[in-house]
């Protein structure tokens, strides 16, 4: 039996994927697996409705009319968003963008498809925790656990930060630095790198969790990982606030019953972290009436001066919810 050769659309998803991307363009790993995730969905599409198997087909059977019927498939069948729809569509254009390029041949094709528009898509407001959520969320966590611990420096860097789910995700210890000016180092989309200041409660909880799993903060490891060992990703993290959310929920009856986005950039608008309580969590009460002498407000430990937005002669910013503690075991 004759064995036939990689075919023009094999060759050139091969070289796309091995060299284009990672080498060539630097392209980072999640962009990369979201593009094969793109491609996937593509070519299982086209082989249903071409009756053909993956390997039979060619780059020929990628035409706009096959395109445009994956797209409504998307929308129709699997009830992607629009959005989604987009950031499939966006995948196929980077890929007709090299087609272009490496096979001039195809070039008519290629413009045929990157013809193809984006579909407006009405932008919904995001979705948010409220002062009062965030505390009974703070409070439901059981952080005599060590998945407790987890979750609770978790939720707390990510209040702290505002930072995305991914960045949060990605945290190695090297990136803390829990000495003076408290700080955290951040890599966001198109690898781009912040520092973030922590407030000092929060730089006690992530302190006594790196001494809990005893983490070197000088090394690459991730610092948040799931129950096997491994890094956390947003799913996980999206799967931890909404456990939490539930857990509130019994005590907040009007707490939303929904997983909302982690409050962005709440730092920055000079708001207040929580009081730090000495006492276990479970004796404090909802009003924060047993706060220690010893809490401090955080934002007057930033690295800078003062928050940003925060003049002379303002009212000052809104305490934070009053959960955010150094632990349950502190005198």
């Amino acid at each position: 039996m004759k064995t036939e050769l990689p075919n023009l659309l094999g060759a050139v998803i091969r070289d796309y994927f091995t060299d284009h991307l990672p080498r060539l363009r630097g392209t980072s790993p999640h962009t990369i697996h979201s593009y094969r995730d793109s491609m996937v969905l593509l070519l299982r599409f086209l082989s249903r409705q071409r009756n053909k198997p993956i390997t039979g087909l060619d780059l020929t059977d990628l035409d706009p009319p096959g395109i445009l019927a994956f797209l409504s498939h998307l929308e129709q069948e699997r009830k992607n968003g629009v959005s989604t729809r987009n950031v499939r569509l966006s995948a196929i254009h980077a890929f007709f963008h090299f087609v272009a390029s490496r096979n001039p041949e195809h070039l008519e094709l290629a413009q045929r498809v990157l013809g193809i528009p984006f579909k407006r898509a009405r932008q919904r407001a995001i979705d948010y925790l409220e002062y009062d959520e965030i505390d009974a969320i703070l409070k439901a966590i059981d952080r005599t656990t060590p998945q407790g611990s987890r979750d609770y420096a978790l939720l707390a860097t990510m209040f702290n930060t505002g930072g995305r789910v991914q960045e949060i995700a990605d945290l190695r210890a090297c990136d803390l630095q829990l000495t003076k000016p408290f700080q955290v180092r951040l890599f966001g989309k198109g690898r781009k790198e912040r520092y973030c200041p922590l407030w000092p409660q929060t730089a006690a909880v992530l302190r006594a969790f790196s001494d809990q799993r005893t983490l070197d903060l000088r090394s690459e490891s991730r610092v948040f990982l799931n129950h096997r060992g491994r890094p956390l990703t947003r799913f996980g993290i999206r799967y931890i606030l909404a456990k939490c959310l539930g857990l509130a929920c019994a005590n907040v009856p009007n707490l939303r019953q929904e997983t909302p986005a982690p409050p962005q950039r709440s730092s920055q608008y000079g708001r207040r972290p929580p009081e730090i309580g000495r006492r276990p969590i479970e004796h404090q009460s909802s009003a924060g009436a047993c706060q220690s002498d010893h809490d401090e407000p955080l934002c007057e430990s930033r690295p800078r001066n003062e928050a940003p937005g925060h003049r002379q002669g303002q009212a000052g910013p809104t305490p934070l919810p009053h959960a955010l503690g150094q632990g349950p075991h502190d005198p």
